[in-house]
């Protein structure tokens, strides 16, 4: 039988369903797929048991354990919605001051710096004796009833 033979032959054969051609380890249209050795289905099991244990730490503006928010789910919210659709490169270009304000309110370096340089600014007023802190910040203050 020539080659153009089978080929018309084969295509006259109804086609073996997708189950039974994965089973056979054929992919969806027949080529020889690589399968993993330990293939196994992937079940989630806390959603079965209606538990919800570390779905919460992926991001603050998912739903939380004890419906208390995140201290900066309004930030991640305002830079999940910008970001969201338009792609990695682009997001980081248009999104920059959604992502930098969230950044802040995560880590508080600038509120860090700023409150550094308050406590310096207030230490070189006491140096000079320009400046007379209250009793109650220096620990000298009555003890109350």
């Amino acid at each position: 039988m020539s080659g153009q033979a089978r080929l018309i032959r084969s295509l006259r054969k109804p086609t073996q369903p997708v189950a039974q051609a994965q089973i056979d380890r054929l992919g969806f249209y027949g080529s020889r797929a690589r399968l993993r050795k330990a293939a196994m289905p992937f079940f989630d099991v806390q959603k079965r048991l209606g538990l919800d244990l570390d779905r919460w730490m992926t991001i603050q503006s998912a739903e939380q354990p004890h419906k208390i928010p995140g201290r900066c789910h309004a930030f991640e919210k305002e830079w999940i919605e910008c970001a969201h659709g338009i792609g990695g490169i682009r997001a980081e270009k248009e999104c920059k001051i959604e992502f930098d304000d969230f950044v802040e309110c995560l880590l508080r370096q600038k509120t860090m710096k700023r409150l550094s340089a308050i406590k310096r600014q207030r230490d070189k007023l006491i140096k000079e004796g320009k400046y007379t802190p209250p009793p109650q910040h220096l620990g000298k203050e009555d003890p109350r009833p």
